[in-house]
């Protein structure tokens, strides 16, 4: 879709329509703990996203048709709720939840130590509450969280952002106008400490040039949302050492 006339998404002073320029991230803040029913849980705003994750598991998974003799098997599922968007989003999973449900269970499954609990499931549920663009990767990034907050080891975090191509520039961390308007996007998620790539998707098109440049600024800046992550959870901790000296 292109921009509509009344819309210039970059200014003659290369800022965007948020005021940053082309390799700025929105704000991000990540709090862990925050639902007393499930084994883990995070909360994160990410520009105007605000997105809810819940963790529960690893606990005998039924159907038991579904269970995996060998491992644990981790069931994402990522929602929109019907409000979280300016035109009321009809409830229920659609097509495109169902994909994205998948492709972050796929992405999560690669650090879980999965073979210590077979026959088991771990739940994670994703709920968007407020949609700004970039819900996927706000998402994983938050579910990641969640599951350590959960005691459920792994081999490291998740985490992610999109980078995409607006009037001509690429840009990192699009918001919802340049999402709508802009000519890609380009959402990466890494393994940190490896650097591995776990979920990679686009839609539009861009340059070989553009990609790589693109890639660059998703995998730079997902190293320092990683520390985001990681604050998180120190805070959890600080302030359960903190109750323990009192």
């Amino acid at each position: 879709m292109g921009t509509p006339s009344n819309i210039k998404l970059i200014d003659e002073n290369g800022l965007r329509l948020d005021g940053r320029g082309d390799e700025e991230l929105r704000p991000i803040k990540i709090t862990t703990d925050v639902l007393e029913r499930a084994d883990g849980s995070a909360f994160i705003e990410w520009g105007g996203n605000k997105i809810l994750v819940a963790v529960y598991g690893p606990r005998e998974a039924y159907p038991k048709h579904t269970q995996d003799i060998e491992k644990a098997v981790i069931k994402a599922r990522y929602n929109m709720a019907a409000f979280s968007v300016d035109e009321r989003k009809k409830p229920g999973p659609d097509r495109r939840s169902i994909e994205l449900s998948m492709v972050i269970s796929n992405a999560l499954s690669s650090v879980v130590f999965l073979e210590q609990f077979p026959r088991t499931s771990i739940d994670v549920f994703i709920e968007v509450l407020q949609a700004d663009a970039g819900t996927r990767i706000a998402g994983l990034t938050a579910a990641s969280v969640a599951l350590a907050d959960a005691g459920i080891p792994m081999k490291d975090l998740i985490v992610g952002c999109a980078a995409g191509k607006v009037e001509n520039t690429i840009v990192l961390d699009l918001n919802k106008e340049e999402d709508n308007y802009g000519q890609a996007d380009l959402p990466v998620a890494i393994i940190p400490k490896t650097k591995d790539i776990v979920l990679l998707q686009m839609d539009g098109d861009m340059s070989e040039d553009e990609i790589d440049r693109a890639m660059d600024l998703a995998i730079n800046a997902s190293l320092k949302i990683y520390e985001h992550q990681k604050d998180a959870l120190k805070r959890k901790y600080f302030s359960i050492a903190q109750e323990d000296e009192q």
